[in-house]
């Protein structure tokens, strides 16, 4: 790591006036954690785009039975997994503990419970390794997965985030300058694809389910409404596309069982449209030649396909992360958390995790 970088952080805090004994590297090396949800997860990645290992423990399997998440049974997992997780993430880098400069973790956005698992990790193995730590947002996590690509974009760009508990469009700057432009101002796309996946008694996840069914069923068939709300603006509305679905389920009570690949299909199809639409319509308003998509929804295949189409035709470049990388994941977090220690920016002991995001609300590290 670079001398610098660290020789700041130790004159800054208490009580770690020592370091760990070795040399300085001319590399940062970074142990990213995320806990945010339900999936305890590490990585290591040097100079913030370089992934020396990536490991994520899933709890779905415990999850799927109940349809959704319960916090806190995700909480309780995360307990059980991240000593594991890490090690073995640390291990697959091919590296030992006193090689790991710095830690970054999830702060917020997520579930509290959940976020203090990984929170608190970070903390304490930074204390006890000695080294910086800095809390990030989960958001600017999922922007900065772009750049663990070798496509990357150039700056400044404009990305969508779409997941199951956000949807929102940003301008990008810099590694650590982002715009927020537009939000979902109810479900996000990601819980819609849940909602409607639970009505047809698809199981959970919903967007894997119906990324794979919509495959064998006609996307014209249904047609459903576009939420595109204000067209000259970039807030999103998908909870009217979900009451739509049900109302046809509702309506048609003996026949939609032998239908359900046209409806999901058709659903997805209306869903994809004003992403895709919203995500344009951003760009040209900033005169960017760069449009990113990323989140958990960004693994949907259609998604995937739609916008690239899209970016061909407007003889723009469009930067997708691969699909390890679009759900919740380590590799992320470190990514972007060695940009803000690179700048001489860490938590404080005293820090605390929180529920809204600093994206979403302006605020950023002090």
């Amino acid at each position: 790591m670079k001398k610098a970088v660290k020789d700041t952080f130790l004159a800054g805090i208490e009580l770690q006036a020592k370091r760990i004994p070795g040399e300085y590297q001319n590399d940062m090396v970074v142990l990213g954690i995320e806990s945010s949800c339900d999936e305890t997860a590490a990585a290591v990645v040097k100079d913030g785009c370089d992934v020396l290992s990536s490991v994520v423990s899933s709890q779905i399997e415990i999850h799927h039975q109940y349809g959704g998440v319960v916090p806190e049974l995700a909480s309780r997992k995360h307990i059980e997994n991240i000593v594991f997780v890490v090690d073995e993430a640390v291990q697959r880098a091919g590296l030992t503990l006193a090689q790991i400069d710095a830690v970054s973790v999830t702060q917020g956005p997520g579930l509290i419970g959940s976020l203090l698992v990984g929170f608190s990790f970070a903390k304490s193995f930074s204390f006890a390794r000695k080294i910086p730590w800095v809390g990030v947002d989960h958001l600017e996590g999922h922007i900065s997965s772009v750049f663990l690509e070798n496509n990357s974009p150039s700056f400044p760009f404009v990305a969508l985030l779409v997941s199951g508990g956000h949807t929102s469009i940003y301008y990008v700057t810099s590694h650590t300058s982002f715009t927020l432009m537009g939000q979902t101002r109810d479900d996000a796309a990601g819980e819609a694809y849940d909602k409607v996946a639970k009505m047809l008694d698809l199981g959970y996840p919903g967007g894997r389910v119906i990324d794979d069914l919509s495959k064998t069923g006609n996307a014209r068939t249904i047609v459903f409404p576009r939420p595109f709300l204000d067209k000259t603006l970039f807030d999103f509305s998908f909870s009217g596309l979900k009451t739509a679905v049900n109302r046809y389920i509702k309506t048609n009570p003996d026949d939609y069982k032998g239908q359900i690949p046209d409806i999901v299909a058709s659903f997805q199809e209306a869903v994809i449209d004003v992403l895709s639409f919203k995500l344009f319509s951003a760009a040209k308003e900033k005169k960017v030649n760069h449009v990113a998509v990323v989140g958990g929804v960004a693994a949907n295949s259609r998604l995937r396909e739609v916008v690239t189409e899209e970016a061909l035709k407007r003889n723009m470049s469009v930067h997708i992360p691969s699909v390890d990388f679009c759900g919740d994941n380590g590799a992320m977090i470190a990514a972007i958390g060695y940009h803000y220690l690179e700048r001489g920016e860490y938590s404080n002991r005293g820090d605390d995790v929180y529920s809204r995001s600093w994206v979403a609300i302006g605020k950023k590290h002090k």
